[in-house]
């Protein structure tokens, strides 16, 4: 079992425990600090979704930055075990764990969210996939996170504003235009 810190806010430096999941590949420390600098480091008030939660380490970031509310989407019984430890350690009334599939989460949620993290396995078509679901999460001006294995010019009504690339992994910021 491996660790990865959380790198701002008011659990910055606390580690989360990575479950030895295959596929499994949290975000790294780089590529989230470029994230909130892209955001900003404050997300007070703000409702954030990471659909495919993983680690929840892009959810735990948010929450660490004072989001008012972030829902953790696990699928993986393992992963989302490993999940519930992790944001029992942090007792945080404002994250919200749901052991469902992806699309059937957002398929059936409120359009209330501020930012949606997208970091799904790759090679699957997931960012394909729930690209008809976008508009039913978002709240008016929306942002998007999203991880693939090549570069993605849109999602949806959702355009690329900022993009990076570490490794063999592309990151994107998209929003509403």
């Amino acid at each position: 079992m491996s660790r990865i810190r959380i790198t701002g806010g008011e659990w910055r430096s606390r580690l989360v425990q990575v479950a030895d999941t295959p596929g499994l590949r949290p975000t790294p420390d780089r590529v989230r600090e470029t994230l909130f600098n892209w955001l900003g480091q404050d997300l007070t008030g703000w409702q954030c979704l990471d659909l495919f939660a993983g680690s929840g380490i892009l959810g735990f970031e948010c929450a660490s930055r004072g989001a008012a509310g972030v829902v953790l989407v696990e699928r993986d019984q393992g992963a989302f075990a490993r999940l519930r430890q992790n944001a029992a350690v942090f007792a945080c009334a404002r994250l919200r764990l749901q052991r469902a599939d992806a699309l059937e989460f957002a398929a059936t949620a409120s359009p209330s969210f501020d930012l949606l993290l997208l970091d799904p396995p790759y090679r699957q078509g997931w960012l394909e996939k729930v690209a008809p679901l976008l508009p039913g999460l978002a709240r008016p001006g929306m942002r998007i996170y999203a991880e693939a294995e090549r570069r993605i010019a849109s999602l949806g009504d959702w355009q690329t504003v900022k993009q990076g690339q570490a490794g063999q992994v592309f990151y994107h910021l998209l929003e509403h235009l």
